[in-house]
């Protein structure tokens, strides 16, 4: 049977390694690359551009997305299904969303590795998904 695995991912090594271990241990299972652009009030701010500035970065934002999607697919050897989607919030939220509305089996994540005072104060997606999650999640260093 197929199973359905979510790589949540951006243009970090780490994100990297998460579809190369995924297309690997899953190879013949389907993959969804999840990239998450997250909002900045600075740039939704009317008072420092507006709307204008907002939808010319969103789109920058977008396609940039879409070569990391190429880039990421290029370089793995995958027998399954490969498909990619693009949401719009806090990566960790829009994670937990994404498996809320979608029939995934397993999340496959890379870590950044943050430590000391770093890790405490902005936490980590990983972990947080780990902890959120209603199915199993593999976190690739």
């Amino acid at each position: 049977m197929t199973r359905r695995i979510l790589i949540p991912v951006d243009s970090s090594p780490q994100a990297m390694e998460a579809v190369r271990h995924a297309s690997d241990v899953h190879a013949g299972d389907d993959l969804v690359l999840l990239h998450v652009i997250e909002y900045s009030e600075s740039i939704t701010d009317p008072e420092r551009g507006g709307r204008k500035q907002a939808e010319g970065w969103y789109a920058k934002a977008r396609a940039e997305a879409e070569d990391l999607f190429d880039r990421l697919t290029e370089a793995m050897d995958h027998d399954g299904e490969v498909t990619t989607a693009i949401a719009d919030g806090s990566p960790e939220g829009e994670i937990i969303d994404y498996l809320s509305d979608h029939d995934v089996d397993q999340v496959v994540i890379g870590s950044h590795g943050r430590t000391g005072a770093t890790r405490i104060l902005i936490g980590s997606v990983s972990e947080s998904v780990a902890r959120r999650s209603r199915v199993p999640v593999t976190i690739v260093h």
